[in-house]
């Protein structure tokens, strides 16, 4: 029995000289790199693109281990070849990872600086959704977060205008000049950007086809950025948000008012109390000094 504990010893020694502290956090960094990659693939084109390489690899391995040269040879041609083509099939998800990779705490710039005017902001857009809900008057509100949108309030009409339940109520209302498109609002300045507002169609082909224009352009334009995307359904009146490219519907004026101001306000709120904190820690260190 002492023989095999001693065995083990001398086995768990020998492991803890090959294993070192570097390696470990190397194997954890590339296994957090390759889940978040994971992440930002998943339900869209590439993760079928993704498997199919996976499948190639494999291949490719398999044949080399079989003496298959000329398939080997192929496949290795292709993978070369293929990288460019990956770089060109991947476009949206590598453009959507580095924006994701920008929007860090490390990055924000932007922060909010009056919390009781964002809620008044947020009430004020709840309450302007509830009524056209009841109505059944199609509406899409786009909110903007870390991500700038100044390239798609160029496609409508600037206002630059303070938000009220009444502007947003006017602005949709069917057949006026504005009706058609998206508002956009900058929670962070509590202002109305622009109107009329032209967004990407959604590219998940699994959507449901009973979904309309509106639903689709909202889960595009949270594909392509941080924003929050909030919807009022033309035929059902249903209150909808779209998010990171997915759908929530059915959502009531508390449910909703609950979820903005845990983005707008919550969150916020948090970062910066340990902005906060960290400043009054270093200014500590430095008086003790």
């Amino acid at each position: 029995m002492w023989s095999k504990l001693t065995q083990v010893q001398d086995f768990l020694m020998d492991l803890s000289v090959l294993i070192k502290p570097a390696n470990v956090i190397d194997i954890l960094i590339v296994a957090f790199v390759v889940y978040k990659i994971i992440g930002w693939i998943s339900d869209t084109q590439a993760e079928q693109v993704a498997k199919g390489v996976v499948i190639l690899l494999l291949s490719t391995q398999l044949s080399e281990w079989f003496g298959l040269h000329t398939v080997n040879f192929l496949l290795r041609n292709l993978m070369t070849v293929g990288f460019i083509a990956l770089i060109i099939v991947f476009q949206p998800e590598l453009r959507r990872a580095l924006e994701h990779i920008g929007r860090t705490s490390f990055f924000k710039t932007k922060w909010m600086e009056n919390v009781t005017e964002t809620k008044k902001t947020i009430d004020e857009i709840v309450e302007a959704l509830k009524m056209m809900s009841d109505e059944k008057t199609g509406a899409l509100i786009v909110l903007e977060k870390d991500t700038g949108l100044e390239d798609i309030i160029s496609t409508g009409t600037k206002l630059d205008a303070a938000i009220s339940s009444e502007i947003l109520m006017n602005i949709f209302t069917p057949n006026t000049p504005l009706h058609d498109g998206a508002v956009v609002i900058r929670i962070a300045e509590n202002k109305l950007k622009a109107a009329s507002c032209l967004l990407p169609l959604t590219e998940n082909k699994n959507v449901s086809k009973t979904l309309g224009t509106r639903h689709r352009a909202a889960m595009g334009m949270s594909e392509n950025s941080d924003a929050i995307i909030l919807i009022v359904s033309e035929e059902s009146g249903v209150i909808s948000y779209a998010n990171t490219g997915k759908l929530y519907r059915y959502l009531d004026a508390n449910s909703l008012k609950e979820f903005l101001i845990e983005e707008f306000i919550s969150r916020e709120e948090k970062t910066i109390k340990i902005k906060f904190w960290g400043t009054q820690n270093d200014e500590k260190t430095k008086q003790d000094e």
